[in-house]
């Protein structure tokens, strides 16, 4: 027997750049199953990253909280960009160290916050807003001359370092450290015990819940036979957002009842030990020698 003709013929593929053809978009529900399942892997990546044996890995959390704020604290009596490059340097020689992804801790950091800092502070660095001496003119507005202003552009420069200085270090401080231990630790220095309840419960009930809705919307689509249209889109989705109310209100009573009858009180429980060793008091040092240098040389630009 011979294979039949059709088989046999050849055909035109798709183009990559789409002269032939058109190529099809994803559905929403494949781009929300899509990005649950990355938030998923992202949450497993970061737990992951905190279970290593690196640098700030195996210092003690109590530790890490303290001497972060104590750069953070630095980091915002700062009042030069060179230091606060100097600054952000040494977070990435830290991330380094620690073994984090560089792309993933620069892209994190970058993503959203400071752009939209940079955002924020851009008319400050106008002259209208900011006087001073022009060094980008942009012509002149209604008889006065208009431009951006070095003393804006030093403005808006410090501020937007400043924040990746400190979105930095918080990057570094909860990508390397457990999600329990963290709160452990602040739990030690005496943390409102209802607002790390809180965060602790919204951290596990953001996993269930995205679970449930990956589950909802893979099952719409393993029963879905013939492209679904914007109206029929519309009621699903409706739909499911009450559907997965019920469920996370019904999971909360009985999560919370499981708690109580369990002894629960509000405090958070490690299971491994957690003593302060001689690399923690090395690590502290560290940082407090770093924060005079910081400032020293900050002081030293001011005159």
């Amino acid at each position: 027997m011979t294979a039949p003709a059709w088989l046999l013929q050849n055909e035109i593929g798709l183009c990559p750049c789409g002269c032939i053809g058109k190529r099809s978009k994803g559905s929403y529900i494949d781009k929300t199953i899509a990005g649950g399942a990355g938030l998923i892997r992202q949450a497993m990546f970061a737990e992951d990253t905190a279970s290593q044996r690196a640098l700030l890995q195996q210092v003690d959390p109590r530790v890490k909280v303290v001497t972060l704020i104590g750069l953070l604290i630095t980091a915002a009596l700062v009042r030069h960009v060179p230091v606060l490059a100097a600054m952000y340097l040494g977070t990435l020689a830290l991330a380094v160290a620690s073994r984090l992804s560089l792309t993933f801790f620069v892209k994190r950091v970058w993503l959203f916050i400071p752009i939209f800092t940079g955002i924020v502070v851009l008319p400050a660095t106008f002259s209208f807003i900011t006087h001073g001496h022009i060094v980008v003119s942009l012509g002149t507005w209604f008889g006065s001359r208009v431009g951006l202003t070095s003393q804006g552009l030093r403005s808006a420069a410090l501020m937007v370092t400043r924040v990746a200085v400190s979105i930095s270090l918080v990057v570094l401080l909860t990508l390397t450290t457990p999600w329990n231990r963290l709160l452990a630790a602040l739990r030690t220095m005496r943390a409102p015990r209802l607002f790390l309840l809180v965060l602790a419960m919204a951290y596990r009930y953001l996993f269930h819940l995205l679970g449930t809705v990956t589950d909802m919307f893979t099952a719409r689509k393993a029963r879905q036979v013939n492209r679904s249209t914007m109206t029929e889109g519309r009621r699903f989705v409706a739909a499911s957002a009450g559907a997965l109310f019920a469920k996370s209100h019904a999971l909360a009573e009985e999560v919370h009842m499981a708690m109580i009858a369990r002894g629960f009180t509000g405090n958070v429980r490690t299971l491994g030990p957690s003593r302060i060793v001689a690399r923690d008091w090395a690590w502290t040092i560290a940082c407090v020698g770093a924060a005079i240098v910081f400032l020293g040389a900050d002081r030293a630009l001011g005159r």
